[in-house]
């Protein structure tokens, strides 16, 4: 009886020791916020949804970006060693082996992708594939190469508003690629402002992700204003083109303005504390103004 019940507490911990990895290493609220921008447009897609809707391509969302953070980690298992900011992940530190790893990814890219053709679209299973190779073999290589990579990234990383979309009509519009284009912009502030606190990590691994030159200077705070600046007339198109309210439609430029104010500090000091204030503020945006519009649309 007692040998027993040690095997049964021995599985369970070992378990929940495997449990804690893989959300390790999917980046569980990574995944977890990319799979609400889906679930963001579909809501704002639909004239109406039940739960079971919401659940299906949430569960899909994280299951192929999951896939595609681990793909990343796979890839850049050696840079990661040498980064203070990822030398602790699963895979530098051998608490799971590439094997493992890979048939995770795999079980999950197959996993999402199916449930997102069977129970959607097939084009929005594609516009999944698309996003998913796109992070691993065009976004993961080029952050070696030169700033191209944020522009590349941003594509995969603003495609889940509207494949969510594209769910539930099937078609890519108009409304489709406003969601989208809102959710691209944000990316270059918000990669940015990151590429600027980890710069001397990133550039031991050779990561070039700030642009021009890829210094820490006048014109990398000057891009990363403009493309927040961006943000103001952009929150106003939902509204115009009659996607939710002028309630969402004032919040997202509300935001969009106290997200810009905190770009003019980076101008004064060039230092980390700015740059990390910006990335507070792009992880603040988002999610109030998507939410803003969700709540418009009901």
């Amino acid at each position: 009886m007692i040998h027993t019940l040690s095997k049964t507490i021995f599985i369970i911990e070992k378990f929940m020791s495997l449990l804690k990895v893989i959300f390790e290493l999917t980046k569980f609220r990574l995944s977890l916020l990319v799979s609400f921008s889906a679930i963001v447009g579909f809501i704002l897609a639909s004239d109406n949804f039940n739960f079971i809707d919401l659940l299906v391509l949430g569960l899909s969302g994280y299951l192929i970006t999951a896939s595609s953070v681990i793909n990343n980690q796979i890839l850049e298992k050696d840079l990661d060693k040498k980064m203070d900011r990822t030398k602790k992940r699963p895979l530098p530190t051998n608490r799971i082996s590439y094997k493992n790893s890979l048939i995770i990814s795999v079980l999950f890219m197959l996993s999402g992708l199916l449930f997102m053709f069977l129970y959607f679209n097939v084009t929005a299973a594609i516009l999944g594939l698309i996003s998913l190779l796109l992070y691993t073999f065009a976004y993961t290589p080029l952050k070696r190469v030169g700033p191209i990579a944020v522009f590349i990234g941003a594509i995969p990383g603003a495609l889940p508003p509207l494949i969510g979309w594209v769910a539930f009509t099937g078609n890519i519009s108009i409304e489709a690629i406003i969601i989208f284009s809102i959710q691209f912009i944000w990316q270059f502030p918000h990669f940015w402002a990151i590429a600027w606190i980890y710069h001397d990590d990133y550039k031991k691994v050779g990561f070039k992700l700030l642009p021009g030159k890829g210094e820490k200077n006048f014109n990398t705070a000057l891009n990363i204003m403009t493309y927040t600046l961006f943000l103001i007339p952009l929150g106003l198109l939902p509204t115009i083109f009659g996607i939710t309210g002028i309630i969402s439609g004032a919040i997202a430029v509300f935001c969009a303005i106290l997200f810009l104010a905190q770009t003019f500090k980076l101008f004064k000091d060039y230092s980390r504390s700015s740059a990390l204030r910006i990335m507070f503020g792009s992880f603040i945006y988002l999610p109030i103004v998507q939410i803003s519009f969700i709540l418009d649309k009901i």
